[in-house]
């Protein structure tokens, strides 16, 4: 099975990312069935570190929200934070819920941290353009 691709649309432009379903199983499940659900439409990159990452999927728009509930790490030993990697924010380990955030440059301090489960394929210059604040107006899951 081929993976599929989550569309995220910006005032700036389109990202898009493959995910990696077979690497990142948990993980990318739970990012579909948010998506799908429309829990990511509307919420903003709240953190956005030039050169770092850009963060979002906070429904309280600081941080500190979630889905209501946490998901195991996965960590693979293909999948590390290369530039346009996108990964699961935490509070800890096996705390990831429903913040990710995707690289603007390599991170390898991150591997092992955080669990990746995508990479972008088209729009790293919109990652690149995104100020905090920005809105996610939709992410779609093709």
């Amino acid at each position: 099975m081929a993976n599929r691709t989550a569309v995220l649309e910006t005032a700036k432009g389109t990202i898009k990312f493959e995910l990696k379903e077979s690497e990142a199983p948990i993980t990318t499940r739970n990012f579909i069935t948010l998506a799908e659900k429309g829990f990511y439409n509307g919420l903003t990159f709240h953190r956005v570190i030039r050169k770092f990452m850009i963060q979002g999927g906070c429904p309280k728009g600081n941080g500190t929200g979630g889905p209501g509930y946490t998901i195991k790490d996965e960590f693979h030993p293909e999948l590390k934070h290369t530039k346009g990697a996108v990964s699961m924010a935490n509070a800890g380990p096996n705390t990831g819920g429903s913040q990710f955030f995707i690289t603007e440059e390599p991170q390898p301090h991150l591997d092992g941290h955080h669990s990746v489960f995508g990479q972008v394929t088209e729009g790293q210059d919109v990652v690149e353009k995104i100020k905090q604040g920005d809105r996610i107006l939709k992410v779609t899951i093709v």
